[in-house]
């Protein structure tokens, strides 16, 4: 089911945060209904290195292209600022749309951007926004790819102008409104009460950053359509890594870490080894 038609039910997507096949499968294991690939997932893990634009288009292409190989979810992808202008953004939907994406997400930082909840953020204008989101509308190949308009506003402009972007980027033909980092509970309500009934809303819930953490229930019944948790695994993968690490150079062996991780036999459980090699088995005719 595309997202296009999953929106139609009025239940709220929970989208956990992924990085790479591992993630994306156990991900969906878990019984999630779609995914979502941050430029910050992706700067933390492959290089290292804080949210604040130096990841690239083709490195979230690639990282897009494997996940779609591990898994058939629908993926929201972040497309940053369509790394330039108009016409970039219309590169970055082509390119976004071959890896697999099902919706890309746009902000109207300039470039290079910063994660959301950072500070000192600077915006483009909005008449440049309009241009990308129109930009990204003719570029696209199928209607079913959507494009997630992000403001940053709140934190630059203000509340009233960011609510006055988010108008203006509807207008323009946006599929989905992500109004980012809301201060308080008013905030998510006044944009729900605002923008709901016309347009599905995205909220972004982040562990220690500018809005608060509200339950997926609880955003549903304000009339957000979707909640995402794009930095969640990489904070726990990180702290449990730290840790592991700390103990191995401790303890020059891995015994006292044992029980918190897998085995040989079960992480290949897990990644279905057993079945990658019966299918292989078949098409080498190892039965002939």
């Amino acid at each position: 089911m595309s997202l296009k038609t999953r929106f139609q039910n009025k239940k709220i997507v929970v989208m956990p945060g992924v990085y790479d096949g591992l993630t994306a499968s156990l991900a969906e294991a878990a019984g999630f209904e779609a995914l979502y690939l941050s430029g910050a997932a992706v700067a933390y893990t492959r290089l290292g290195r804080p949210d604040i634009g130096l990841t690239t288009a083709s490195e979230m292409a690639d990282t897009l292209t494997l996940i779609s190989d591990r898994t058939s979810l629908p993926v929201i992808i972040d497309a940053d600022t369509g790394f330039g202008n108009a016409l970039n953004a219309q590169r970055t939907m082509r390119l976004y749309e071959r890896a697999g994406a099902s919706a890309l997400q746009i902000e109207d930082q300039t470039f290079p951007k910063r994660c959301g909840h950072l500070s000192e953020k600077s915006l483009i204008s909005t008449g440049e926004m309009v241009g990308k989101i129109a930009a990204m509308a003719d570029a696209r190949t199928s209607d079913e790819t959507l494009i997630i308009a992000r403001t940053d506003a709140i934190a630059v402009e203000g509340f009233d102008a960011a609510e006055d972007r988010a108008e203006a980027y509807l207008e323009a033909g946006a599929d989905v409104l992500f109004i980012e980092a809301p201060q308080d509970r008013a905030q998510l309500e006044q944009i729900a009460a605002r923008f709901s009934k016309r347009i599905p809303l995205l909220a972004n819930m982040v562990e220690g950053g500018a809005t608060p953490i509200t339950s997926a229930d609880d955003l549903e019944d304000l009339g957000f359509s979707i909640v995402i948790f794009p930095g969640g695994i990489v904070r726990a993968v990180a702290r449990t890594a730290q840790d592991y690490y700390q103990s191995l150079a401790k303890h020059g062996s891995n015994k006292p870490f044992g029980e918190q991780m897998f085995d040989f036999d079960g992480l290949n459980a897990v990644i279905g080894t057993a079945d990658m090699l019966k299918k292989g088995a078949h098409y080498y005719g190892s039965n002939s």
